[in-house]
């Protein structure tokens, strides 16, 4: 209950996670039918990064900053880009979007967003965020019971995205037995799950646990910009993608490579492989 994203808002994790969130949002647009976004872990929909919190940590400026009002590195990274334009039509970097308002951006009129928040005060924000929108329902409640409440989707289509503030040391264990339950009741769902690398030998535990709960088609998508060698440090972050688009495992590769580029990372670098294939 004492995270705060705002802390961290618009770094280079955030960039990675949303330029894939935008990448599986368009590949449920390819499709007439109707989708579902579960968001587990909303946060408060926009942060503004001129705020103490952001000011303090100013992360923002080694991710969102490095690529704000430059050119587009990627096509893949021109539906985010542009999206914080259009929060910061003064050209001023104050706005950053947060994954609810990246879903948002993307649905059509047969489409929803359920957007999950545990913390009170940012429950209590992203509910005037989307104050009036009956594309988008605000629950304030946590995160992992609300894939047993929410799935499936009346639709039989749609993105889970689950992004927990990894607080806790049992996290990584909560985390697989949560993703376990839920496919078991939404098989054919697209899950996004994202998460820190710091100690590489945590990271290669979770991919083991996930790996064996049986679960088929998983993909790993990784972005660090250090050399791993300080294990206490934030040294990147990983999406661990079930069931995702057809080819992307081709296309992710050259995305994140352009990104890792432009955030002119002197370490670190792009990985993309599968942990458990179809």
């Amino acid at each position: 209950m004492n995270y705060r994203h705002i802390f961290h808002a618009g770094n280079f994790a955030d960039v990675t996670k949303h330029v894939i969130l935008t990448l599986l949002l368009r590949h449920l647009r390819s499709k007439e039918a109707g989708f579902c976004v579960l968001d587990t872990h909303a946060g408060i929909g926009r942060y503004d990064l001129t705020t103490e919190p952001a000011q303090a940590t100013q992360e923002y400026t080694a991710g969102i900053g490095r690529l704000f009002g430059r050119p587009c590195p990627h096509l893949a990274l021109e539906p985010l880009l542009a999206l914080v334009a259009t929060l910061n039509r003064d050209g001023a970097l104050r706005w950053y979007p947060g994954s609810p308002l990246i879903a948002r951006d993307s649905l059509r009129p047969q489409d929803r967003l359920i957007a999950v928040e545990l913390h009170p005060d940012d429950a209590r924000s992203l509910k005037r965020e989307f104050a009036g929108d009956r594309h988008v329902a605000v629950h304030h409640m946590d995160g992992y019971q609300a894939l047993k409440a929410h799935l499936p989707p009346k639709e039989k289509r749609g993105l889970i995205l689950i992004d927990p503030p990894f607080e806790n040391r049992d996290e990584h264990a909560a985390l697989v037995e949560a993703i376990r339950g839920a496919c078991g009741r939404f098989s054919t769902g697209c899950y996004a799950i994202w998460y820190p690398i710091k100690e590489r030998a945590a990271i290669w535990r979770f991919h083991e646990a996930l790996a064996a709960t049986g679960i088929r088609k998983i993909l790993i998508a990784e972005l660090t910009t250090t050399d791993e060698q300080d294990w206490s440090r934030f040294n990147g972050s990983g999406m661990a993608l079930i069931n995702p688009p057809w080819q992307l495992d081709q296309d992710l590769p050259a995305i994140l490579a352009a990104l890792h580029q432009s955030l002119a990372a002197n370490a670190g670098g792009a990985k993309v492989a599968w942990l458990v294939p179809e």
